[in-house]
């Protein structure tokens, strides 16, 4: 795999005390869940206090930051990691593989996670003058960063509203597009700027995804989803291995396990029944995919998953 490996931190003399600080408010608002939705719309925070198993799920837009801990992604043969002092940034919706790497009781890995609007950015390129992004071909969709200070001390007033509730339906949405504005003029801005300028390759290739997830159940005719978004079939397929580090066949395989696997874990749903409702035809074959993924067949894993929520309950 290509590995990606965290930046070499560069930082202000008041950096440290900043991400201190963030990381205990991010301590103080998680207690014993490993996840929290806030008050705040598409902000999370994230607490372990060890290193976990490998999970697959889809990664949306969005950046996240390490502020104790470090944290692993693998995308296709790619390899993300990022700690107190990187963040990863995606661009567009991605299956992932994720792993905190790093965490103790006594230091416990301190994450949060804020949802990237690529409608928002398109305003604020608009609104700002921001150029247009400098390439028209597809670059991957996700990326590590080195943090700065004044993203931190962004995020740290939008916790700040944490403590003052009747706030945040006013301010958060100021300070999420400070935050915005901030990866836009940062080194991942040409990366945002790709998905949401209009007729860019990352961007036509960014509404193939959609219509993925929406249809996911449908066969997949690629040549058809080319056309869709004016593309030829060979430079379709360029640009969204180029973006996603998959093709789009492998892209539709990951949505229909992952429904599948959800179905049969909430629903208690029969592997057959399953695999039928996410669009395959063949039971024998979903349960050799299904295996090759998730490292088990369905039965025994839905029975793990479950066994392993039952003791956490």
């Amino acid at each position: 795999m290509n590995q990606y490996k965290m930046l070499s931190p560069r930082n202000p003399e008041d950096f440290g005390n900043v991400q201190e600080a963030l990381a205990e408010k991010v301590s103080r608002w998680i207690h014993d869940s490993n996840r929290m939705e806030t008050a705040i719309p598409g902000l999370a925070l994230s607490r372990y206090e060890g290193p976990t198993d490998p999970v697959s799920h889809m990664h949306e837009p969005s950046i996240c930051m390490a502020l104790q801990g470090s944290k692993r992604v693998i995308l296709g043969e790619e390899v993300y990691v990022y700690d107190a002092y990187n963040f990863l940034i995606a661009s567009v919706d991605l299956p992932v593989v994720a792993q905190v790497l790093e965490a103790t009781p006594e230091v416990p890995y301190l994450g949060l996670f804020m949802k990237i609007d690529l409608k928002e950015v398109s305003r604020m390129m608009l609104d700002s003058n921001l150029p247009l992004p400098k390439l028209r071909e597809a670059s991957r969709g996700m990326a590590v960063s080195s943090v700065d200070i004044k993203l931190l001390n962004a995020f740290h007033r939008l916790l700040d509203l944490l403590d003052t509730p009747e706030e945040i339906p006013i301010l958060s949405p100021l300070i999420q597009r400070e935050i915005l504005y901030r990866l836009l003029v940062g080194k991942q801005g040409n990366r945002l700027r790709q998905m949401a300028a209009a007729g860019s390759r990352s961007s036509q290739i960014g509404k193939a995804v959609q219509w993925l997830k929406d249809n996911y159940i449908n066969p997949l005719r690629v040549e058809e989803l080319a056309e869709l978004v004016g593309m030829s079939t060979s430079t379709f397929h360029h640009h969204f291995r180029a973006l996603t580090a998959m093709s789009p066949l492998q892209y539709q395989k990951w949505m229909r396990l992952h429904e599948a696997r959800r179905m049969m874990l909430t629903e208690r749903m029969d592997a057959a029944t399953a695999s039928f409702n996410v669009g395959y035809e063949s039971p024998s074959q979903f349960s050799r995919e299904y295996s090759r993924l998730f490292g088990a067949p369905p039965l025994r894993d839905i029975k793990s998953l479950t066994q392993t929520t039952d003791r956490l309950n």
